[in-house]
């Protein structure tokens, strides 16, 4: 029986190594229906013992072509997700009182938005006895808290000639701007008559309606109108969103962001000002002093100082924007890093006022740096993606932790080319080097990245996403410039793999260590191509002499660097089939598609996206006259007469190089697109037609911009992949 035993033993180890050890599951090529059952994170909040997140999460349902967003709520600590119990699909805007008791939020369950109160147990994290604060007929957005927590801040769209609505007459100029609401909409005549430009922005027409920031008393709900009867919007239109308005810490007084300019059209110039709110008479105060644009207002914990991003030049909206501080005692603005290239993004104090943390895209990335005041200097404390979204914790209570000016962690959105957007811990590392190469960042601090949310791991582990290399390459005037790879899912070496050569918007914009919706390069490669990107001239993140390097130059310096960076890629990676290769862009990448389009012949097709065609009447048909008249120095008519070398409209526009056409090109453009009308794709298919050029276009009835709806999206990957499977297969 022993022996049997002993031989039964030997028999399964033989056989055990003949039998290969359990794998895990093959990873596959994303698809699109992959990145539409993403989870999307939106708004993020944290608590004030820095114990609790609660943050939105947009989930895609493509059957339904529709976007839903859900409120959670999560111990930062060892936590798991938990739906926000007082909240309702399509909530937003989550934010926790400066006493952690309560929580507010916007919702729309009872008609248009407004901010609703909840109370909230810090303990458990238990919220309750939700209930409307606000009833505005024309619904509140960008709620935020006073630091005294018995009032807050929101901003609202109203009719700047209707009767302010205040604490005293609030019903009258309520009824004025929801009766004037309900008059346009029962209307049969959908006509406008402008007085004005600026009369549409990027997607939709602007009307009579004016931004207001408003004052809510949490206890009873009053209004007041801080802006009454302004022309103007308060805080003016921004990409970025948010309310653009602070509270000193006293609460006694407002900073917001407003552009005063008689042509809003032809202006960047937004200043700051600061509101007395203990005083119903007072008048807003200018503190700001640069001729560019102003904007997110933050306060010191101590009261001492008024931050805010700044740009120097006026009616250049991609002016380097540098952190500003103002001493409110002095009444003086200073730079406070003189020295720092690139671009102050997002930033926030320390609880002591000694430091600031802060986002800054910087070589494809957006890390973050931290800045000592006093000091003027700044040391980076992260590597790898893009950090947004950041809250800073001053609680030093964890393994690890060093706690810097009242900085003891920050949370913060990270993302990266190869994964969504999550909520992370960066906690402050205390292992310094110095660090050269970045004026004004004098150190690197290696802070632990720890991930707090968990929205796509399930999906993303089965998926074959591979990592974007980097590689730099020689310009022609000798300038650096850097580019980026990325190979296809399954690569084999031995194969010869055709191009999707992406060329980024802006044109001050740029490649990087970012995920995206639209214009996803994992996706892109994800049906075997190798995808090449380029941060040609005018990109950010490499100084702003590199940025400003596209103005007045836009089919110049940023044409030969990408010419010159595929030229690199093909020569460097003996993988690439430079016989089939096919150029996308979309926005400036559109212009620049065009641009290609009767430059040179070494594409097999060109997709360009909401690209300008013509220049002249791309002048006439856009809402942001700044961004021309910088970008061409100039306005159309200030070059009559002139040669067209000497003309930027006519030198640079695509559509005088129509007779070297010959590319197969797909035209792709929105409507709705306010920003590069409908009529410059227009146009361009319109020439390729009549030149025989093989072209189609995707046209979008309801879309901007950018392609935002599900089934729309869906229709836009697949006429895309097929069209250049179609060219370079």
């Amino acid at each position: 029986m022993r022996k049997s035993l002993i031989a039964l033993f030997l028999a399964l180890l033989a056989a055990a190594q003949f039998c290969p050890a359990q794998s895990a599951p093959a990873k596959r090529p994303m698809t699109f229906e992959d990145m539409m059952k993403m989870k999307r994170l939106g708004e993020t909040a944290v608590s004030p013992d820095g114990k609790w997140l609660a943050y939105s999460v947009t989930t895609v349902n493509l059957d339904q072509n529709t976007k839903t967003a859900e409120l959670w709520l999560q111990a930062i600590v060892g936590g798991n997700p938990i739906p926000l119990a007082v909240s309702k699909p399509g909530d937003s805007g989550p934010q926790f009182s400066p006493d952690g008791k309560r929580i507010l939020f916007l919702s729309s369950r009872e008609g248009g938005q407004q901010v609703w109160l909840a109370d909230f147990d810090p303990a458990t994290g238990a919220t309750s006895n939700a209930k409307k604060l606000t009833g505005i007929s024309t619904e509140a957005d960008n709620a935020k808290w006073s630091p005294d927590g018995r009032s807050l801040a929101f901003t609202s769209a109203v009719y700047p000639d209707c009767p302010a609505i205040t604490v005293a007459d609030g019903a009258t100029g309520d009824k004025c701007n929801a009766d004037r609401d309900a008059a346009l909409a029962a209307s049969k005549v959908k006509a406008q008559i402008f007085t004005h430009l600026l009369y549409r922005h990027w997607n939709h027409y602007t009307g009579d309606k004016r931004s207001h920031i408003f004052l809510a008393s949490v206890e009873t709900g009053a209004l007041r109108d801080l802006t009454p009867n302004d022309p103007h919007d308060v805080p003016p239109f921004s990409l970025e969103g948010g309310g653009g308005f602070a509270f000193a810490p006293d609460a006694k007084e407002l900073a917001f962001t407003e552009n005063l300019d008689p042509e809003p059209a032809t202006s960047v110039s937004a200043k700051i000002f600061t509101l007395d709110l203990t005083n119903p008479a007072a008048k807003p105060v200018a503190v700001s002093n640069s001729l560019g644009g102003n904007f997110n207002p933050a306060y010191s914990p101590d009261g001492k100082y008024l931050a805010w991003r700044s740009e120097a030049r006026a009616g250049y909206e991609s002016d380097k924007f540098r952190l500003m501080v103002y001493d409110r005692a002095a009444k003086s603005v200073e730079d406070l890093l003189p020295e720092f290239d690139n671009w102050v993004d997002e930033f926030g104090w320390g609880k002591s006022s000694q430091q600031i943390a802060f986002a800054s895209g910087t070589r494809a990335e957006a890390n973050l740096y931290i800045l000592d005041v006093l000091y003027r200097t700044a040391a980076q404390i992260t590597k790898q993606g893009e950090f947004s979204d950041l809250h800073l914790l001053a609680i030093p209570d964890r393994p690890g932790m060093v706690e810097k000016g009242g900085i003891g962690a920050l949370v913060a959105a990270r993302v990266g080319v190869d994964r969504p957007s999550e909520v992370v811990d960066v906690a402050l590392g205390d292992t310094r080097e110095n660090l050269k190469g970045q004026p004004g960042v004098d150190a690197y601090y290696d802070s632990p990245v720890e991930p707090i949310t968990h929205l796509n791991d399930a999906l993303l582990a089965q998926l074959d996403l591979p990592k974007m290399e980097s590689f730099w390459f020689t310009a022609a005037d000798k300038a650096k410039v850097q580019g980026f790879i990325i190979r296809p899912p399954g690569f084999d070496a031995s194969k010869k793999y055709p191009v999707k050569f992406l060329i980024h918007g802006g044109p001050q914009g740029a490649w990087g260590d970012s995920w995206s919706y639209r214009w996803n390069a994992e996706l892109f490669a994800a049906n075997g191509y190798v995808v090449v990107m380029i941060n040609m001239r005018g990109s950010t993140g490499y100084g702003q002499a590199f940025v400003d390097g596209v103005n007045g130059d836009w089919g110049g310096k940023p044409f030969t660097d990408l010419m010159a960076g595929l030229d690199y890629a093909e020569q460097h990676y003996p993988f690439i089939d430079k016989n089939r290769e096919c150029a996308l862009g979309a926005s400036y990448g559109g212009y620049m598609a065009n641009w290609v389009l009767g430059h040179t012949n070494r594409f097999k097709c060109i997709v360009s996206h909401d690209g300008m065609f013509d220049a002249e009447s791309a002048f006439g048909s856009t809402e942001e006259d700044w961004f021309n008249i910088w970008e061409f120095k100039g306005r159309p008519w200030d070059y009559y007469g002139k040669p067209d070398a000497e003309n930027p409209y006519r030198k640079w526009s695509p559509s005088l190089s129509a007779k070297n056409f010959r590319t197969p090109t797909l035209v792709i453009h929105g409507q709705l697109d306010y920003r590069l009308d409908v009529s410059e794709g227009f146009q361009l298919f319109d020439t390729l037609q009549l030149l025989k050029v093989p072209s189609k276009m995707l046209y979008f009835p309801d879309e901007g911009h950018w392609v935002l709806k599900p089934q729309n999206s869906q229709l836009w990957w697949k006429t895309v992949n097929d069209w250049v499977d179609q060219w370079t297969r």
